[in-house]
């Protein structure tokens, strides 16, 4: 394991209100096992997280949708009380966006990568990420961003159909509005409708050329780029199952060294001056061969843990030295080793295998937060199945007489569809 610096803590800050992110968890046993003190800055009510052995003291989030001198505030305000230097850590866009932009106020208080100006908030916007790879010279889906309605049509006439739509700043889309990041467009009139969503979901909207899924055509990256520029601590994976299928988070991914995307990966680092924790997503071209990136996420994935490797270290271990200036290890990885999330893949999880493997809740020596999330879990699925079974179903005029054949399916058909 490592040799870290215990006397020095680490703060990891999440503002997204999500209860099974299982990578904060992750995040405070990978540190708390080190010995390091870990403070989390995120609301946790009701979540596994707080359980944890490994968990030394919380502290109230942001408020959703603060601006970025608000996020900093509460972080001064926890490293007052923290009263040293800590290793800052965002598990989530909006954070590591926050702290690029304010990463000057924050430097008294925290230890922080040697991150080029404005950078995370320029790889996480995805209609600014097309813009990175054209010019770094990376594979990346034909997109598109209109300007106005007919611009909407005009780009999905143009790709294709079906596309894939995005937000570009997912992380600005307000809470209960019923707008995904991410949804696949069927019709121009879904284009359009959308389209015309973009001043409440807070950010552009863009149309990507759909890549189909398949089996071993999504792949992942996860690193660590040091002071030096040193990709470390992590490596390529293979996405076995989604969830939800096809484009959703990793239930059950696998180590596969993989040349074509760690050098993709090295090349974009480097060519764009990176420091920090990354987590890339790839997915390959079935035709063509090429693997396009899909999304550069400034911060640790969720799955990251798949990636600890003989020594122990693992990225936000990586970060943690390399900011106190401790040495790193020599890479020891171990392809073959999986990540399994429970709650996503419960006969993966149950599922005996050889080689190494890794639940994302539960832990022999940290087995509370196992044990929360089945229980939180089970009453999240009984109340989405009650709901639905509440839900009116309208009859429609297509619904009567039945749908012609071709007929552009309504947005909120897709939006359904994307969540079973």
């Amino acid at each position: 394991m490592p040799f870290l610096d215990i006397r020095v803590p680490a703060v990891l800050v999440r503002i997204d209100r999500n209860p099974f992110h299982h990578g904060t968890l992750g995040a405070v046993r990978s540190l708390g096992r080190a010995g390091v003190e870990v403070h989390v800055v995120a609301d946790v009510t009701g979540s596994p997280v707080r359980q944890s052995r490994f968990v030394s003291e919380m502290h109230p989030p942001p408020p959703p949708g603060a601006s970025a001198p608000e996020i900093a505030g509460v972080l001064r305000r926890v490293a007052a009380r923290v009263s040293r230097p800590a290793v800052l850590i965002p598990m989530d866009d909006a954070s590591a966006v926050a702290v690029g932009r304010m990463r000057d106020e924050l430097m008294p208080g925290y230890l922080l990568p040697q991150q080029p100006d404005a950078l995370a908030e320029r790889v996480a916007d995805k209609a600014e990420l097309a813009a990175v790879c054209e010019h770094v010279g990376i594979p990346h889906p034909v997109t598109l961003v209109p300007q106005s309605a007919a611009q909407a049509t005009a780009a999905v006439w143009r790709l294709g159909l079906p596309v894939v739509a995005k937000w570009s700043r997912p992380w600005l889309i307000p809470a209960g509005s019923g707008l995904r990041s991410t949804v696949m467009v069927h019709s121009a009139q879904q284009a359009q409708a959308l389209y015309l969503r973009s001043a409440e979901a807070g950010s552009r909207l863009l149309f990507q050329e759909f890549l189909p899924p398949g089996p071993d055509l999504d792949w992942f990256f996860h690193g660590y780029a040091d002071r030096s520029g040193a990709v470390c601590g992590g490596g390529p994976g293979r996405k076995q199952l989604a969830w939800p299928r096809g484009a959703g988070l990793t239930a059950v991914g696998h180590w596969t060294p993989n040349p074509q995307v760690q050098a993709l990966a090295e090349r974009l680092t480097g060519a764009l001056g990176y420091r920090g924790i990354l987590d890339l997503d790839f997915r390959r071209d079935s035709a063509t061969g090429h693997y396009h990136l899909l999304d550069f996420n400034p911060r640790p994935g969720a799955q990251f843990r798949l990636f600890a490797d003989a020594s122990g270290l693992d990225v936000v271990r990586a970060q943690h030295l390399d900011l106190t200036h401790r040495p790193l290890p020599d890479p020891a990885p171990l392809p073959g080793r999986a990540f399994v999330v429970e709650n996503y893949a419960p006969l993966s999880a149950l599922r005996r295998r050889s080689g190494e493997r890794e639940l994302a809740w539960y832990a022999r020596d940290d087995r509370a937060p196992g044990f929360a999330m089945w229980a939180l879990w089970c009453r999240h699925v009984a109340l989405r199945l009650l709901a639905r079974l509440r839900r009116p179903t309208p009859v429609t005029t297509s619904a009567r007489i039945g749908r012609q054949p071709g007929a552009p399916t309504s947005l909120t058909d897709n939006q359904k569809a994307s969540s079973c």
